[in-house]
C-alpha cells in the first residue's frame, strides 16, 4: 500500500501529488531517517497546501516516538485541510453536516488527522483530550470511514494498565 502515489492517496487526499514532492521523497527512500525527515520537512515547507507530505510527516514522528513533533505536525495538517475543505479552525466547532468526510479530498484528510491527533493523545497518556478527539470523531463520523475503533481500542488498552 502506496499512501503517497496509489489509490490510498486518492481515497484519502483526493488528489494527486506533485512531482517535486514525489521526487524529494523518493530520493531519501533508502536514506537515513534524517534525510528522509529533512526531505518530508522540505516538501511540507515547499509545498505547505499539499496535504500528503503532512501525512508522512506526523506519521513518520509518531513512528519514531516523537509524540510532540507528530502532534505539532498534525495540528499543522489539521488547520490546512480545514482550510481547504471550507470547515472551522476550530476542531470543537465544526459540525455534522458541514462537509462530505466521506468522499475523498480535505475534509476526508481532515477527519483523518483529527483522527491521528486521538491516537497521538492516547500514546502521550492525554485520556482527557483523546476521549474529546474520540466523542467528536463519533459524532462526525457515525459509520466509521476512518477506522477509529483502533483508536478507542488503544485507549482502553491504556486505560487498564
Amino acid at each position: 500500500m502506496n499512501l503517497i502515489t496509489g489509490i490510498e492517496s486518492t481515497d484519502l487526499f483526493g488528489g494527486n501529488v506533485p512531482s517535486p514532492v514525489l521526487l524529494l521523497i523518493e530520493r531519501t527512500r533508502s536514506g537515513s531517517n534524517d534525510d528522509l525527515a529533512a526531505a518530508l520537512w522540505t516538501a511540507v515547507l515547499s509545498y505547505p497546501r499539499c496535504l500528503p507530505p503532512y501525512y508522512l510527516l506526523y506519521k513518520f514522528h509518531a513512528n519514531r516516538g516523537e509524540l510532540g513533533e507528530a502532534q505539532e505536525v498534525a495540528t499543522k495538517a489539521l488547520a490546512v485541510a480545514a482550510r481547504q475543505a471550507s470547515l472551522d479552525s476550530d476542531w470543537c466547532a465544526v459540525q455534522p453536516g458541514d462537509t462530505d468526510f466521506t468522499i475523498p479530498g480535505p475534509g476526508r484528510f481532515w477527519l483523518f488527522t483529527l483522527k491521528a491527533l486521538a491516537f497521538i493523545s492516547v500514546r502521550r497518556g492525554e485520556r482527557v483530550v483523546a476521549l474529546k478527539l474520540i466523542a467528536k470523531l463519533r459524532r462526525l463520523d457515525p459509520i466509521d470511514c476512518i477506522g477509529l475503533d483502533v483508536v478507542e481500542a488503544l485507549l482502553a488498552q491504556s486505560g487498564s494498565r
